[in-house]
């Protein structure tokens, strides 16, 4: 007797989500043996005493389970971070959860308090998981941009979308992808918005320690008024250079850690053991990421002065390890057509920021990544030259 071998037909959960615009990209720089500076990752090393400190901690045989909230020496080094830096305690017990980086860690937030229908406001452009976070709890995406050409958050476009239904609202500085940094000033205006509201902020923060020119990142955690509705997320990957290593943290009042933990124990449970071991050894010495502004500046500096020498409209870059640059003197392709070409012909990748926007909105902009080791940045802007 034979029977039919078939695959059900599914309905999918994510039908406007494709192969995306990074795996695009660096697919064809691989092919075109381009210079990668499109996905934003280093192409260098960590410092080898982290290596060193996670590999004792296996050593020592911590390799089992760990709570499902963190180790808590990770999480009172985490809590002392915080309060040195932004000036708000947040207990470890109760209010630090460690996360299998950022990314989950955003998508845990959005699933713990966004019920079918409830609204959530998304400034564009923006990272790519925001959006399809938001459908898969079932929300309705409300889509505000930063103003074009600047990115500045439009306080009055942001007023205007709360509605009723409006449940949360994703913020993200250092910004991604535009390299823009919100003041002092923005999150005063955005506190004073929410202040009557029940609306909670899901506070992307990931490249905190990536700010220029003397500046100081403006973590919600310092303003009573959010702190207060914010879960506050951040990543080890990006301050340590190990984006593969997957570690990151979420901070928040007590009562919506435990929202939060309700659901990250049944989407990740907990996170590799002797890594958050590894990371609080190294934690005890603030210099690496105190220092890692000026680190990234030289490298953004660097990258800025050669690009300086070809047709492209540098844009500022306050923040992030990201460069943009407006393109419209070189060509009037869109901006996909744009990073292909430069792919294969030029040799040196980028992303358009048109993938940031849901409806592909095109300006001629493009962006860098420059977390790269010296000589990849003078490959490429050799390359960049023939422009």
């Amino acid at each position: 007797m034979s029977i039919e071998v078939r695959t059900p037909t599914l309905i999918t959960k994510l039908p406007d989500v494709g192969t995306t615009i990074f795996t695009v990209m660096s697919a064809l720089a691989a092919e075109k043996g381009a210079v990668n500076l499109g996905q934003g990752f280093p192409d260098f090393d960590c410092d080898p005493l982290l290596i060193d400190v996670v590999a004792d901690a296996m050593k020592q045989g911590l390799n089992q389970y760990p709570p499902m909230t963190g180790v808590l020496v990770l999480r009172d080094a985490i809590a002392l971070k915080i309060e040195a830096l932004y000036g708000r305690h947040y207990e470890p017990a109760s209010e630090i959860t460690i996360t299998a980086g950022a990314t989950q860690a955003i998508i845990t937030s959005i699933l713990a308090v966004v019920h079918a229908g409830d609204e959530v406001i998304v400034l564009e452009p923006c990272y790519d998981s925001y959006v399809p976070n938001i459908v898969l709890a079932g929300g309705v995406t409300v889509r505000v941009p930063l103003t074009p050409g600047t990115f500045r958050p439009d306080f009055d476009k942001i007023s205007a979308a709360i509605t009723t239904k409006t449940r949360a609202i994703i913020v993200n500085s250092p910004h991604n992808p535009s390299a823009t940094v919100w003041t002092k000033a923005d999150m005063l205006r955005l506190q004073d918005i929410l202040a009557t509201t029940d609306i909670l902020v899901i506070s992307d923060e990931v490249y905190e320690h990536t700010v220029y020119e003397g500046q100081q990142h403006q973590s919600v955690a310092s303003f009573p008024g959010l702190a207060a509705r914010s879960f506050v997320v951040s990543s080890f990957g990006k301050t340590y250079h190990v984006t593969g290593w997957k570690v990151g943290y979420v901070a928040a009042p007590a009562a919506l850690s435990t929202e939060f933990r309700k659901v990250h124990q049944f989407n990740v449970f907990t996170v590799n053991t002797p890594v958050q071991y590894g990371l609080a050894s190294y934690m005890t010495n603030p210099q690496p990421y105190l220092d890692l502004p000026v680190f990234y500046q030289r490298k953004r500096d660097l990258f800025r002065e050669g690009l300086a020498h070809t047709k492209f409209k540098l844009l500022p870059s306050e923040g992030t390890y990201f460069q943009c640059v407006d393109f419209s003197a070189v060509s009037d392709v869109s901006e996909t057509e744009f990073c292909k070409w430069l792919t294969s012909d030029i040799g040196v990748a980028a992303i358009p920021l048109s993938a940031f926007y849901g409806n592909g909105f095109d300006q001629r902009v493009v962006r860098f990544c420059f977390a790269k080791k010296d000589g990849t940045l003078k490959t490429a802007l050799e390359r960049l030259a023939k422009l």
